[in-house]
């Protein structure tokens, strides 16, 4: 018993280095903007959002993917027209504070595979644009499985592919992906860190510049593995949806098993450090589905998009307990439908991506 306890007390100590006691983390309360964000220009509409981002000038970084808007919404851009509305936007969306659109780009073209599936948006400390994708087969379309990340400009200039659309090659394979959701960033390492995700079961870091192999991991750091699927629980020896990936101020690598209900928790050498589960009679599609640090010096919340659940939860980062949720399921304002991304900007705004459709939330009160 007390060699357990000691264990238990090292990892704590680990996961909450730096980080303000469970007291001394209110509860942040929020409302929601039904006017965020404006309309979309150009006759646009969105499909489903399949990443969310804030960049250093609190800019949210939309990617959502234009091949899942429903067909009678894109009358407009039938040949001819068959209605006056609407048009697919273009998968990469960037809103300023205010609701405004003020940059849009993206799509296939000559130099790089555009993924099938639009999956994870993330900005490297560069400002540098990185994009996932997750199908894991070949479209009803012909579109072949996701099994590469790219990496833009932020004016959407191609400067980087780690990997090549088609299928995976298992989750032990140095160099190809199979259905990358997210992406997080050292730095100080000048390293990429990967949820790869929705066909293999890992972590895989490879370098910001070259996208040269440094290592991967897979549940509590052990070498990942392709087992068949089993029905979540806690203590599951293999990740079953790795579905986002994020990194502290004080090199904690905070993992979505998304599928298994859990967040695990690591080093940045694929060291376990600590696990938190989730109501864990949710079904798939879970209810880690998104992790967002809190924007104090200390980090001391995270907000994890449930998706299984239609709310996001708002936890202790240095014991993974819940304080306080927002949203509920429903259709209307401040309500989530379909959620699938979450977002806090510098103020702790939060900002939440579902089909069609991106809310603001506004810190009210507590934990600024």
């Amino acid at each position: 018993m007390r060699a357990s306890c000691k264990i238990i007390a090292v990892m704590m100590s680990m996961l909450g280095a730096g980080v303000a006691s469970a007291a001394d983390v209110p509860a942040p309360t929020y409302k929601v903007d039904p006017y965020w964000p404006k309309a979309l220009p150009n006759n646009w509409v969105m499909g489903i959002v399949g990443g969310l981002a804030v960049d250093k000038s609190n800019n949210i970084w939309v990617l959502q993917r234009p091949k899942t808007v429903e067909s009678y919404y894109l009358g407009a851009a039938q040949n001819p027209p068959v209605a006056e509305c609407c048009v697919a936007a273009p998968p990469v969306l960037v809103f300023n504070q205010a609701g405004e659109l003020i940059k849009s780009w993206g799509g296939p073209a000559a130099g790089y595979e555009w993924p099938s599936t639009e999956h994870g948006i993330a900005i490297d400390p560069k400002g540098n644009i990185w994009i996932g994708g997750s199908a894991t087969r070949q479209g009803q379309d012909g579109s072949p499985a996701d099994g590469q990340i790219l990496k833009f400009s932020p004016d959407g200039k191609f400067l980087l592919q780690i990997g090549h659309a088609g299928p995976s090659r298992g989750s032990l394979d140095p160099g190809q992906l199979s259905g990358a959701s997210d992406m997080a960033f050292d730095e100080k390492a000048n390293e990429v860190f990967v949820a790869d995700g929705y066909g293999n079961h890992r972590v895989i870091v490879f370098d910001m510049d070259t996208g040269k192999f440094k290592r991967m991991w897979g549940a509590y750091g052990k070498p990942p593995t392709d087992l068949p699927t089993a029905p979540p629980r806690a203590d599951a020896p293999q990740f079953r949806l790795v579905h986002c990936i994020a990194l502290s101020d004080d090199d904690l690598v905070y993992v979505c098993d998304r599928d298994n209900n859990r967040m695990q928790v690591f080093k940045k050498d694929g060291t376990f450090v600590a696990e938190h589960s989730y109501a864990m009679n949710t079904a798939a599609p879970g209810t880690v589905g998104d992790i967002s640090l809190w924007p104090s010096k200390d980090q001391g919340l995270l907000a994890i998009a449930d998706i299984g659940n239609f709310t996001v939860r708002i936890v202790r980062r240095a014991d993974g307990r819940q304080v306080a949720t927002v949203g509920r399921a429903g259709p209307y304002a401040g309500q989530l439908h379909r959620l699938h991304q979450g977002t806090l900007d510098h103020q702790g705004n939060l900002y939440t991506g579902e089909i069609e459709r991106l809310q603001k939330f506004e810190l009210v009160d507590g934990a600024k």
